[in-house]
This record gives structure tokens, sequence and C-alpha cells, in this order.
């Protein structure tokens, strides 16, 4: 369940894509924090995968 957020700021999940596409076991998640009010978009990170062990594009989930 997400944190109650104080101001501007809210906890979001980036979650990876390329490792739906393989069709392999588990998820590759990350928890971080964007500031609404200069980020409305859904952001996107390269982030390191450890089950595909390289680095990916994970994007923001609802």
């Amino acid at each position: 369940m997400a944190k109650k957020s104080k101001g501007n700021r809210n906890q979001i999940i980036l979650e990876c894509t390329e490792h739906k596409a393989t069709g392999q076991p588990g998820t590759s998640r990350y928890v971080t924090q964007k500031n609404r009010k200069n980020t409305p978009e859904r952001i996107e990170l390269k982030k390191y995968n450890p089950i595909l062990r390289k680095y990916t594009i994970h994007k923001e989930i609802k």
C-alpha cells in the first residue's frame, strides 16, 4: 500500500518493460518518489534488472 504523501511528493512503482516480453517468471520493480507538480506525466528510467542481468527501461505503473 502506498505511503501517504506529504505535499507534492508521490511514491511510484517502476516496472521493467523488457522482462514482460521475455515471458520469464518474476518481475523487476523499483519503488521511488517523484514530484507530481514538476513531472505530471509518467516517467521512464534505465534501471538494472537482476533477472536479465542488464540495464533496461523501467516505466511507471499505476
